[in-house]
């Protein structure tokens, strides 16, 4: 009978040759002297990371495997929080087999520390949803949630099951939870971001923010919050249909403002040019009208 103690032991050695096997899948990236963030090896010629955590620049230094290369930014996506970046020359890049992962099983996230040297954590899957929508727009096909903590110079490092299958990207969501951009999503705009640099996506040019509808309209416009239109962008579809400052949104096409995830999921790529009906409050009554959506200007 295999005691505690071996079984430890036996769990110990497969997770130390799990690490020396992805281990040619992790890099860090120097910002300076004393500071690395971590970065994935997507392909032998190709990193990705945590847009969030990429300063602003072009042009990096990357440790991998004992060597030093220089990586160039070939595109960014703020809406899935991922950074693409090209490298001088090719390095020794493993196959990242992808898995759809499992609530309850081992999930192992590698990175590097502030320093730039690797370091390991070792968690669970603690759930998996469906197919969601950052708060800047970006869809992601699946909500994979660690239980588990990491470093921010560890974000942006791969995730493995236990079993070796690639589970996706080590990202922060709201509050410091843990998440992976998943395989699936990473496979669908990298491509993208090294053909075009971004991702496209649709626009309304408004700033908007969450606001009570009056009481005496909550029973006509059938919900209790909406969206105040704070400012617009001149020459944007919102402006050039009529929309002014202090429009309550109530609906885009017909899904509440109550969530602004709502709104979002309507504008990506393939709703430019589209239009919408915008249902809004404008001095005490309700109307409509129509916008054609655009695409969302370079920052």
């Amino acid at each position: 009978m295999i005691d505690r103690a071996t079984s430890l032991a036996h769990l110990s050695s497969a997770l130390i040759e799990r690490s020396a096997a992805a281990n040619s899948a992790v890099a860090a990236l120097r910002l300076s002297e004393t500071r690395h963030i971590t970065a994935t090896l997507w392909q032998p010629d190709v990193i990705i990371t945590s847009e969030q955590s990429l300063p602003e620049r072009n042009e990096f230094e990357l440790m991998a495997s004992g060597s030093t290369v220089k990586a160039k930014t070939a595109g960014r996506d703020p809406g899935t929080n991922i950074a693409v970046l090209k490298l001088e020359r090719q390095l020794a890049a493993g196959n990242l087999a992808s898995a759809d992962g499992q609530v309850g099983a081992f999930a192992i996230a590698f990175g590097a520390d502030t320093g730039g040297h690797a370091t390991v954590r070792l968690g669970v899957v603690n759930s998996i949803g469906p197919e969601w929508y950052s708060s800047h727009g970006g869809r992601i096909e699946r909500k994979v949630v660690l239980d588990i903590d990491i470093a921010r110079s560890e974000e942006g490092g791969p995730v493995f099951e236990a079993a070796g299958s690639f589970l996706g990207m080590s990202t922060f969501g709201p509050r410091r939870q843990v998440l992976v951009i998943p395989a699936v999503t990473l496979e669908r705009v990298v491509p993208i971001l090294l053909k075009n640099g971004r991702v496209s996506r649709g626009w309304l040019g408004v700033a908007l923010r969450p606001v009570a509808v009056p009481e005496t309209l909550g029973k006509a416009a059938g919900q209790s919050s909406a969206l105040m239109v704070m400012s617009l962008t001149e020459g944007g579809p919102a402006h050039d249909a009529g929309i002014v400052a202090g429009d309550i949104i109530l609906s885009v096409d017909s899904a509440s403002t109550r969530r602004m995830r709502n709104i979002t999921a309507r504008l990506g790529a393939d709703s430019i040019g589209r239009k919408v009906d915008l249902k809004f409050i404008r001095a005490g009554a309700i109307t409509s009208r129509q916008v054609t959506i655009t695409e969302r200007p370079n920052p």
